[in-house]
């Protein structure tokens, strides 16, 4: 099973979009910012260039370990060590038999809120109590990394 780079970087890519959408004012930017306590103030503009771009290599770090939660048959090549050259016949009966069962983006959509919502939701919600951070705040944070996670998973589950 290989990487495919493409499906990794459209997916990061993805994060930015969501959240040029999720983020804004007219949807939830107004409740976060002040769940968070940032203000618009023209002086302290941050560096947006270094924002986007350090998050950016973030959400490929995520989508890299994304694929291996939303394609199935990555389990199956794990199985012989990473090298598919010494697998034995029935890994070949395997994937001829299920090679692309259940690569479709409903089916990546599916995996991508799971793991929003049982991984990516309960980090965000246990960073929050530490630094007394509002449910709603949660919510906000939380929703966006599942609805995130959601559209990687399609992405990469997608497309073979």
């Amino acid at each position: 099973m290989e990487t495919n780079w493409i499906a990794i970087l459209l997916a990061a890519l993805s994060t930015l979009v969501v959240g040029f959408i999720w983020y804004n004012p007219k949807v939830f930017g107004t409740i976060w910012m002040k769940e968070t306590g940032i203000t618009m103030d023209p002086e302290k503009k941050p560096n947006m260039f270094l924002m986007l771009g350090v998050s950016l290599i973030y959400a490929f770090m995520i989508s890299l370990i994304l694929q291996f939660n939303v394609i199935h048959q990555f389990g199956a090549s794990s199985m012989t060590g990473g090298n598919i050259a010494n697998a034995k016949p029935s890994y070949a009966a395997f994937m001829s038999d299920y090679g692309d069962a259940f690569r479709t983006f409903k089916h990546g959509v599916f995996h991508g809120f799971l793991v929003g919502l049982f991984l990516a939701l309960p980090v965000i919600g246990t960073n929050a109590l530490y630094e007394k951070r509002s449910f709603r705040y949660v919510l906000v944070t939380g929703g966006f990394w599942i609805v995130c996670f959601m559209v990687m998973g399609g992405i990469i589950c997608a497309m073979k």
